[in-house]
């Protein structure tokens, strides 16, 4: 017979392990003494722990309010953080009755210096997309991760080809060296799929990097190291959905944790209705509570302590990161009040930040309507400071690619950005010739050169902060018709063994070196055009196939001339005297050959002058 005591400490023993293994998990992981809004609600999962009476005894902080939920394993603390408080582990102590059965240390943290007034990333700047699985393997240890479903296969263009953030991380130099002056890589978050995930926008865990990308401390060091080149980090976000095999989805807060349906329900993806004074209430929830697709349940943001948790996870992020901007995907679909609630909270604690959402559609009446001071009919206002302009790209690729016949032609852009009256801010707009779910820009313009540079040159000098998508510097080209896995092909470089390296240069055609250093030439300057950045934008109406512009400020003045002509022409000078008064000479910043500005300009067949005016 064993000695009673014995048997004591083994109870006891048993009984310490079994109450430590009750809570798993708490979120957010730390907070910040000194954020502009001194709440923040946590939450706890384990075994049946809604019984638990959790206490807190540290100066400064103090437990306000216990919500419980209909399931028993979750409880939501909501904490305040006091002026008085300081960086520090917080014990939380958790009791069953008066009994202490639990303690779990949760981290205050000391704020980096002038968090609160970061600049956000803006018209100085130039945006590099970045899908991270496709850039660049800089560590084969991760391309495997144990307890991810799925592996790498290369050959399958849906499939992980092993990208991660060190790939990224080590090719900082050339992408500053570009010109670049921000990154946005897209979604970084656990993406735990069965397959096809490694586009990164079915999240399983919000808090965490997925291993196979790296750790959520190797994308705060690729912030870090980034911003010391000059390169302003822009995280990918979602608050519409999450992933199926969100580790939630076993065991719900609650039963409106979600947007349910009798059966799946797919979204409309009928924008139209938000304003549609004729449209029925129906419709409109099945933009907001559809589902995209039965791997990416819908989240119910008017559930407030889902709002709560998707909010604070996007502070938590700027705090941990050092981030410069948020994308938001799929702006427009989840609950607009929560949308409104979520921009007002994130730029009140950062009112130099920047957030550019996606919405997705080719009428400008439509988009404007999320932008932050625009007076919509029905009385929304949003505190959104920017948005993706998918009207000015539809728009590019028609003004290349269809002749000047019958009012078409180069007219799509000039009539485009005669709509940014519609907008409250057209200069904040993020511009693109493409990003990573449409087909490649040098295919849409049907890999002709020519269109190529003349569109980019328009990217890059007009209204509004450009946003250029990987591998565009080699004219890295896909089909014509949308498929992700092509449109998002590895770059050349990036995996030992690659025939070519873009980094480098080796291996790359005449063709795709020239294009690199045409997009260089253009990138280097714009960071020293401030007129281009900030200045006041004149067009003209289009003729001859020629569409030309002005950038100016009090001390620069920049006439951009884009030419369709495939034989030569001369531009008659007259026409533009008023913004040619007291100019003699304009400098190409392409060639930096001289013009005089007067009489009659001779322009290259096909081709664009970007003249910096004396």
């Amino acid at each position: 017979m064993k000695n009673p005591l014995t048997l004591l400490l083994i109870f006891f023993g048993l009984s310490n392990l079994f109450s430590q293994a009750r809570i798993s998990r708490i979120e957010p992981p730390n907070w910040w003494v000194g954020m502009h809004e001194p709440t923040v609600q946590l939450l706890v999962h384990g075994q049946q722990i809604a019984d638990l009476s959790p206490r807190i005894d540290y100066p400064g902080v103090r437990l306000e309010r216990v919500i419980k939920v209909e399931n028993p394993n979750y409880l939501f603390l909501d904490l305040h953080i006091g002026a008085a408080a300081r960086a520090g582990t917080v014990s939380i102590r958790f009791f069953e009755k008066e009994r202490p059965v639990e303690t779990r240390n949760w981290e205050l943290w000391q704020r980096e210096p002038g968090s609160a007034q970061r600049r956000g990333f803006d018209n100085a700047d130039v945006i590099y997309l970045i899908t991270p699985d496709r850039f660049a393997n800089g560590d084969l240890t991760n391309d495997q991760v144990e307890d991810m479903r799925e592996g790498p296969n290369r050959q399958n263009p849906g499939g992980r080809h092993g990208g991660d953030i060190e790939g990224i991380r080590q090719h900082l130099k050339y992408l500053a060296d570009m010109g670049f002056t921000a990154l946005w890589p897209n979604p970084l978050l656990e993406n735990n799929m069965d397959r096809y995930s490694y586009h990164g926008y079915a999240i399983t865990d919000f808090y965490k990097i997925d291993p196979r990308f790296g750790s959520n401390e190797s994308f705060r060091t690729l912030a870090k190291e980034a911003n010391d080149k000059g390169l302003k980090i822009i995280m990918d976000m979602v608050v519409n959905h999450c992933g199926s095999r969100h580790w939630w989805m076993e065991d719900l807060p609650s039963a409106d944790w979600l947007n349910t349906w009798e059966q799946y329900t797919e979204t409309n993806h009928r924008k139209s209705v938000i304003q549609d004074p004729y449209a029925v209430e129906a419709d409109r929830k099945l933009l907001y509570d559809g589902w995209f697709v039965t791997t990416m349940p819908d989240l119910n943001q008017r559930n407030p302590l889902m709002a709560n948790y998707l909010t604070q996870n996007s502070i938590w992020w700027i705090e941990y990161a050092g981030l410069s901007g948020i994308r938001m995907d799929t702006y427009s679909y989840p609950d607009p009040g929560y949308m409104a609630e979520w921009s007002r909270r994130l730029m009140q604690e950062y009112p130099h930040f920047n957030i550019v959402g996606e919405e997705w559609n080719y009428n400008p009446a439509i988009v404007a309507y999320w932008q932050r001071g625009k007076v919509n009919p029905d009385g929304y206002q949003s505190h959104l400071p920017s948005l993706m302009d998918f009207p000015l790209q539809q728009a590019l690729t028609h003004a290349l690619t269809v002749k000047e016949t019958g009012g078409r032609g180069w007219l799509a852009l000039y009539e485009i950005l005669g709509q940014d009256f519609q907008y409250a801010d057209p200069f904040n707009l993020v511009i693109f010739p493409d990003n990573h779910d449409m087909p490649r820009f040098f295919a849409q313009v049907g890999e002709d050169v020519d269109l190529f540079k003349l569109g980019l040159t328009f990217v890059l000098t007009t209204r509004g902060i450009p946003q250029i998508y990987y591998g565009t510097e080699v004219l890295m080209t896909s089909p014509t018709e949308r498929n992700d896995g092509l449109i998002r092909s590895d770059f050349p470089g990036g995996w030992a063994g690659d025939k070519a390296d873009a980094f480098s240069g080796k291996g790359l055609t005449d063709k795709q070196l020239d294009a690199r250093a045409f997009l260089k030439k253009l990138l280097r300057w714009r960071k020293t055009a401030a007129a281009v950045q900030t200045g006041k934008l004149a067009h003209f109406d289009p003729k001859d196939n020629v569409y030309v512009y002005f950038r100016y400020n009090e001390t620069q003045r920049v006439m951009v001339i884009l030419n369709k002509n495939a034989r030569p022409h001369d531009l008659d000078l007259s026409r533009f005297a008023g913004m040619l008064q007291g100019i003699t000479q304009g400098s190409n910043v392409l060639s930096g050959q001289t013009f005089s500005m007067s009489g009659k300009l001779a322009l290259p067949v096909k081709g664009a002058l970007v003249l910096e005016l004396k």
